[in-house]
């Protein structure tokens, strides 16, 4: 899983996000960092989403008239892109972006950088089945090294079995940048479906990582209302960091729970025999 303040020319990643909010916070922070490389930027929206890019990146301090005035930045729709021509084509969408790039290098920028709502497949629209097809194939051209996406997956809309299989398609995947990244352990934060916050674990949490663990939790914890950890991408937890995860649900003011979201059955059941489990503040929620 890559940080988007890690993305380079060359990558096609994939953003599979939950609510809005994270969408908005990856797609900024790449069109951002792009503008500030000197490289040229299109971003691909869908819906209403011309408007709605706009004003993301107004809010995140881009000067967008200038920007587009000077050929650096472009918004377009679907219909003006992936459906231009009123079907969905890959070789024409994969010569499109091709295009782009080499107009973009010819025109004195140091790369190009594509970021694209992908919604737009789900309706009844002709050659929308053959998305898997292009998100395969395009790696190739950015292969190349002088062009980078981003794919904008909403995982509220495309069925599970799609989504996996149009994730699959993708190199690698693509989150916004680490809250804490010490050795193993990455915690990440991100929005819920519900639009709710959650921290985001991967990695290890083990001796060489407890410090970390403890400090994070005592920083996440100290704000208001409740805490949620999502720790479906943990690989691996000790007892130690189990046990720093009930003291710290234990340490919250009465009214307040720390959530501990997608976490293995072995390590509940680890929980469950200490008894850990009855510890106040501390709601477990499986898998």
């Amino acid at each position: 899983m890559r940080q988007v303040k890690d993305v380079q020319l060359g990558d096609h990643l994939c953003l599979a996000f939950a609510h809005e909010a994270e969408q908005r916070e990856v797609a900024c922070a790449f069109v951002v960092a792009g503008l500030a490389r000197g490289e040229r930027v299109l971003c691909l929206t869908d819906g209403p989403g011309v408007d709605r890019v706009g004003r993301w990146l107004r809010e995140a301090g881009v000067d967008v008239t200038a920007a587009t005035a000077d050929g650096q930045l472009g918004v377009r729709a679907a219909e003006d892109s992936y459906l231009a021509g009123d079907r969905f084509d890959p070789d024409a969408m994969i010569a499109a972006l091709r295009s782009e790039a080499d107009a973009s290098l010819r025109a004195g920028f140091t790369g190009f950088r594509v970021s694209g709502e992908m919604s737009w497949a789900l309706r009844e629209v002709a050659g929308a089945g053959r998305l898997e097809e292009y998100e395969r194939r395009v790696t190739a051209l950015f292969d190349e090294g002088m062009s980078a996406a981003i794919c904008q997956y909403d995982t509220r809309v495309f069925p599970a079995e799609r989504l996996r299989a149009l994730i699959g398609c993708h190199p690698e995947r693509v989150q916004p940048d680490a809250l804490l990244q010490d050795g193993p352990l990455r915690i990440t934060p991100g929005v819920d479906p519900g639009g709710q916050p959650v921290l985001r674990v991967s990695g290890m949490i083990d001796r060489s990582t407890t410090t970390a663990w403890s400090t994070a939790l005592r920083t996440v914890t100290g704000g208001q209302g409740d805490v949620r950890i999502d720790m479906s991408e943990l690989e691996f937890i000790d007892v130690a960091g189990l046990r720093t995860l009930a003291d710290a649900a234990a340490a919250l003011p009465a009214g307040r729970c720390l959530h501990v979201l997608q976490l293995a059955p072995a390590l509940r059941e680890v929980i469950r025999m200490v008894g850990w489990d009855r510890t106040r503040g501390l709601v477990i929620e499986g898998r």
